[in-house]
């Protein structure tokens, strides 16, 4: 299998969840900025044009983020990013989907229509007017975060889980776009240090994060 690689915080995400793991795949990189995704040979094999997927050895294509890891997750037994048993796994997923609906789907959007709309706006459908508000949003739901992890090491507890890894590959890139992480939200910015001390979090670096001047 391979991974179909690209610069970005959700293919850096993927990435993280590798090194994490201990996992070593072959890496076939597209140029994201350029619009590759958005060409028939990868809307072929991705009809949803995102990045990165999970391309088999039988030809089968794994789309989304945390489909792929917890694919991956499952055929490489040994540590685990999802969970031991079904409430561990169901506490990964609650967290998981708390953070991609309330934080980083507004964040990103934000971003999509702000700074990134020139990129964007022949891709997806870009409402510049909702820009603010999409940003305001993520703000405010990491400000209800940051009340529910006192005392945790981690999002879901004491333990590395996927959720982390979503929410800290969003905040490094959001920080670098116009949405820094407020210094009031004292247990998110612990949190964020202990991720980001993490070798995971330098090695997950795309090699062209320095040029384009963002985290992913």
């Amino acid at each position: 299998m391979k991974l179909l690689n690209s610069f970005g915080p959700n293919p850096r995400m993927v990435r993280m969840f590798l090194a994490e793991k201990g996992i070593e795949l072959p890496m076939q990189d597209h140029d994201l900025l350029a619009g590759e995704n958005r060409q028939s040979a990868y809307t072929s094999k991705n009809p949803a044009g995102q990045l990165p997927a999970l391309e088999l050895d039988n030809g089968t294509v794994i789309g989304e983020t945390v489909v792929i890891c917890e694919y991956l997750d499952e055929v490489n037994p040994g540590k685990t990013l999802v969970g031991n048993n079904a409430e561990e796994k169901a506490i990964s997923r609650m967290w998981q989907r708390r953070i991609e609906l309330n934080i980083t789907e507004p964040a990103y959007n934000g971003f999509r229509f702000a700074e990134g709309l020139e990129l964007f706006k022949n891709r997806v459908r870009c409402i510049p007017e909702a820009a603010e508000g999409l940003k305001d949003t993520a703000q405010r739901n990491l400000k209800w975060l940051d009340n529910l992890i006192s005392g945790r090491d981690f999002i879901c507890g004491n333990q590395l889980r996927l959720a982390d890894l979503i929410l800290y590959c969003c905040l490094d890139f959001a920080a670098g776009v116009g949405q820094p992480l407020n210094p009031e939200l004292k247990n998110i910015n612990a949190w964020f240090k202990r991720v980001d001390a993490r070798p995971s979090a330098k090695a997950s670096l795309h090699p062209a994060y320095e040029q384009v001047k963002m985290k992913g």
